[in-house]
């Protein structure tokens, strides 16, 4: 339970303090504590961990972004970034099956372009700036709007930031398992050959 409490203090107040910073916004742990959490944790309940994380920081977030820039964020963008999670979380699941370094990479990539593509899409379907067209949407993706950075520099940050923390959060439960003097998670080439 401590481990939890933890997490979240830790990933929400991360993503706060990310929000300071415009060079580290959308660089938060968040998405591969989700990913991670399906992989790693046995008890279920922990899954929960990067939910309640998402919900503190977004409340804060929302507040900040309306303060500062006049930007709220509404209730389909929240929705959208909460099934990016549970998609995370089936990711996770599917690669805790069977894992591999290569599997949890290309989980760590699959959420990232899906949270980039799924976030967009909304912020193109619900927001009046963008022209209902292919030419609207690919602004969506690419340049967003002017007054903020380019889209593309969030979905690099996110990108970054997933592998990143994938990588720590994998190589963290690995030195886990050697102090316990367990096997890794992660099988080698050598223990699926036997």
């Amino acid at each position: 339970m401590r481990s939890a409490i933890a997490l979240i203090l830790l990933a929400t107040g991360y993503r706060v303090v990310a929000a300071w910073n415009p060079e580290l916004v959308n660089f938060s742990p968040l998405m591969a504590l989700a990913f991670c959490g399906a992989v790693y944790f046995r008890h279920r309940w922990m899954w929960l961990v990067p939910f309640v994380a998402l919900s503190a920081s977004d409340l804060y977030l929302d507040h900040y972004h309306a303060t500062q820039f006049g930007y709220t964020w509404d209730l389909g963008g929240v929705v959208v970034r909460t099934l990016c999670f549970v998609a995370a979380l089936v990711l996770g699941w599917t690669v805790a099956r069977h894992k591999s370094w290569l599997k949890l990479l290309a989980g760590a990539l699959g959420g990232s372009l899906l949270f980039y593509l799924a976030t967009n899409t909304s912020s193109f379907l619900g927001d009046a700036y963008y022209a209902k067209t292919l030419a609207g949407w690919w602004q969506a993706m690419t340049v967003g709007h002017p007054e903020f950075p380019p889209t593309l520099f969030f979905f690099r940050n996110t990108l970054v930031s997933d592998l990143l923390f994938t990588g720590v959060f994998a190589l963290a439960m690995e030195w886990a398992a050697a102090r316990a003097c367990q096997p890794s998670l992660l099988p080698t080439r050598a223990a699926r050959a036997a």
